[in-house]
């Protein structure tokens, strides 16, 4: 199996204006190891959340490869992509995305579907996801129902229910107070522990410190990369 999860070789992307292309990743190279902990900081426009949509195989570079556990993204086909991201990736996102009108466990469940698995087998593995977060009790309650924190919970769950390898989390504690922050953070570091590769992009100092490693982007580029230690906090330099 390769140890590598994530392997990017010479990223670019582009995007077209009426003015010509315009440059958003410049040459991006980096790989990200099975069972790392890693987070992507960076100003607004330094192109990190296009980076996280290419890792989620919701947008292709422009140039230059992306193997997602193994698989070069940009061979497959539309249907492969699908099938290879429901499989290996876990979403979690600053907005919660729960459908309000659905059950805990229905929105939970949802990814299932799509994986073709029955309706008895979505209740088992729903139900054992939210007992994983500390919310199984709450399995028939509605959204609206609970916390904030707890919601963000639930999305976990949900982002667990098809035992990815890898969780990308955009921003997870953005909508949430300081207290309630560290126990997602604290979740995170749980699975993280069991063997889950998590990529995390955040803007926060105190939640990037949670990851053993910290990647920060400008102006398209990769500027600093190294394991995270205690109280340091990389300088937004140019780029070279």
């Amino acid at each position: 199996m390769d140890d590598f999860v994530i392997r990017v070789e010479k990223l670019f992307k582009a995007y077209d204006t009426p003015a010509g292309p315009f440059p958003v990743l410049k040459d991006v190279n980096l790989s990200i190891r099975v069972n790392e902990f890693v987070a992507i900081m960076g100003p607004s426009g330094s192109g990190k959340s296009t980076f996280m949509n290419i890792l989620g195989c919701l947008d292709r570079p422009s140039e230059g490869h992306y193997y997602l556990a193994g698989s070069d993204v940009a061979r497959l086909g539309k249907d492969a992509t699908a099938t290879l991201r429901n499989r290996t990736l876990g979403f979690v996102f600053q907005g919660f995305n729960l459908l309000p009108r659905m059950s805990l466990a229905d929105n939970v469940a949802l990814p299932l579907i799509y994986s073709g698995v029955d309706h008895a087998e979505r209740r088992v593995r729903a139900q054992e996801m939210l007992d994983k977060v500390g919310l199984g009790r709450y399995a028939e309650s509605l959204p609206s129902r609970i916390s904030g924190g707890q919601q963000q919970r639930v999305a976990i769950a949900r982002a667990l229910v098809n035992r990815p390898r890898l969780i990308l989390a955009d921003e997870p504690t953005g909508n949430l107070d300081s207290h309630t922050s560290e126990e997602i953070m604290s979740v995170f570091d749980g699975l993280n522990a069991e063997g889950i590769t998590i990529v995390l992009v955040t803007h926060e100092s105190d939640i990037a410190a949670h990851a053993k490693r910290q990647i920060r982007f400008l102006d398209g580029r990769i500027v600093h990369d190294a394991p995270t230690v205690p109280g340091f906090m990389p300088a937004e330099s140019p780029s070279c």
